[in-house]
């Protein structure tokens, strides 16, 4: 997946938008809360999600992936090696990530998107 897959696809979920942070993130948010994070260049550098605390586990012990810094108590994983995982489950751990973010939210917030 190469950036520009990765925008459409993140961005087809409901709600869904892009920022830049930080000067190069490329941050995809729902509700004003981020659920997917990589380089606005390239995937190359990786990118970070967040996951179930089971995924979570899991994901770290592969090689290529660990926790992402300051976020990793929230269950949040860094995908260094992006061959780490399969697209058909990168895809999948990406929406995951934007439905454990969107439930988190305010059903005031839920209201507007869905």
């Amino acid at each position: 997946m190469i950036v520009e897959q990765l925008r459409r696809f993140c961005l087809s979920f409901p709600g869904a938008t892009e920022d830049i942070k930080w000067g190069a993130d490329l941050c995809f948010c729902v509700g004003e809360k981020m659920f997917c994070v990589t380089n606005v260049d390239s995937m190359k550098h990786g990118m970070s999600l967040k996951c179930t605390p089971e995924k979570f586990e899991e994901l770290i012990e592969r090689n290529g992936i660990e926790p992402a810094a300051y976020v990793a108590r929230n269950k949040w994983v860094s995908i260094k090696d992006i061959d780490a995982v399969s697209p058909k489950e990168l895809k999948g751990l990406i929406e995951k990530s934007y439905q454990l973010v969107f439930d988190k939210l305010p059903s005031k917030i839920k209201k507007t998107i869905a």
